[in-house]
C-alpha cells in the first residue's frame, strides 16, 4: 500500500466519523476504531456516497479496556507504517464537583486522558522508528477555562493540554509532531447523547439544583450557535497533511477570545463574566 496510514479513535460518530471519511477522501488509508463496531453504519453509509470506503477499515477498540488495547496492538503489527493519530475518543461529564463521584471522575479521565495515553503508547514505537508522525489531540477550549458545572469535563481536557505539551517536546527530536486542537462548542453527540449529568445534580434536592438548570437552559440556548463540525474535521486534514505548523489550534466561535479574556483580564473579571451568565 502506497497511502500514507492515519487512525482515528471514536470514530463512528461526530468529529471522528467526519475526519475519517475526509482524511479517506484526502489519500490517507484510515483505520476508523470505534468502542461497538455495530455502530459503524453511519459511517460506511457516509464513505460509501463518497466513494471511499475502500479506504477505510473498520477496527474495535476500547480506549478504557486493557485487553481492549491488547488487542489492538496485535492488530499494529499487520501495518506497514503509521503516520497520523488522531484522539478524538471522548465524551462530556457534568454536574457539580460536591456531587460528582470519583467513580464518574475516573470514568471521565478513563476516557479523555488515559485512553489518549494508552494508544499513543502502541503507536508511538512505529512513529519513531520510521522517524516521522503525527498525533492530532482533539482537545476543547474547556481545557484553558473553567465553567461550572462541568468540571469532569474541563478539567480532563485541561490534563490532555498539559500531557499534549510534555509529549510535544519529548517526541519532536525523533522526527514526530504533536498538535492539539482546541475546539469550541460544536453540534455532536457529546453534547446530546454524549453528556452525562450526575444523578445528584439533577435531582430538585441538591443545592446546586437552581444552578444546573441554569447551565442546561444555557446550553441549549447556545445550541443554536454552534458551529458546523465540519471546520474541526477540516483542520485535521490541514494538519494531517501540511508541514511544519504550530503546536495549539483554535476552532469555533468565541474561542480566540476566550483566550484573550483568559491572558488579559484579571480572574476577578472572569469570574463576574461567567457567574452573570448563569444568573
Amino acid at each position: 500500500m502506497n497511502h500514507k496510514v492515519a487512525i482515528v479513535t471514536g470514530s463512528n460518530s461526530g468529529f471522528g466519523l467526519l475526519t475519517t471519511v475526509e482524511l479517506a477522501k484526502s489519500g490517507f488509508r484510515v483505520i476508523a476504531t470505534m468502542r461497538n463496531t455495530a455502530k459503524k453504519e453511519e459511517l460506511l453509509k457516509r464513505a460509501s456516497s463518497l466513494q471511499v470506503e475502500d479506504r477505510i477499515v473498520i477496527q474495535e477498540l476500547d480506549v478504557t479496556s486493557a485487553s481492549s488495547l491488547e488487542s489492538f496492538k496485535k492488530f499494529l503489527t499487520s501495518l506497514d507504517r503509521i503516520d497520523v493519530l488522531v484522539n478524538n475518543a471522548g465524551f462530556a461529564q457534568g454536574g457539580f464537583l460536591e456531587e460528582v463521584c470519583l467513580d464518574e471522575f475516573r470514568q471521565q479521565f478513563e476516557t479523555n486522558v488515559f485512553g489518549v495515553i494508552g494508544v499513543s503508547q502502541l503507536l508511538l514505537p512505529y512513529m519513531r522508528r520510521q522517524g516521522s508522525g503525527k498525533i492530532i489531540n482533539i482537545g476543547s477550549i474547556s481545557g484553558r477555562i473553567g465553567f461550572p458545572g462541568l468540571s469532569p469535563y474541563v478539567s480532563s481536557k485541561h490534563a490532555l493540554a498539559g500531557l499534549s505539551e510534555s509529549l510535544r517536546l519529548e517526541v519532536k527530536p525523533f522526527g514526530i509532531d504533536v498538535h492539539l486542537i482546541e475546539a469550541g462548542s460544536y453540534q455532536t453527540n457529546i453534547w446530546t447523547t454524549g453528556k452525562k449529568i450526575t444523578e445528584r445534580s439533577l435531582h430538585s434536592t441538591s443545592p446546586y439544583h437552581a444552578q444546573m438548570k441554569k447551565l442546561n437552559a444555557h446550553l441549549v440556548e447556545s445550541g443554536e450557535t454552534y458551529g458546523d463540525p465540519r471546520n474541526v474535521s477540516d483542520l485535521v486534514v490541514k494538519i494531517a497533511t501540511g508541514r511544519n505548523q504550530r503546536f495549539r489550534y483554535q476552532v469555533g466561535k468565541g474561542t480566540t477570545t476566550t483566550i484573550l479574556v483568559k491572558l488579559l483580564l484579571p480572574w476577578r473579571i472572569i469570574e463576574r463574566i461567567i457567574l452573570h451568565k448563569l444568573s
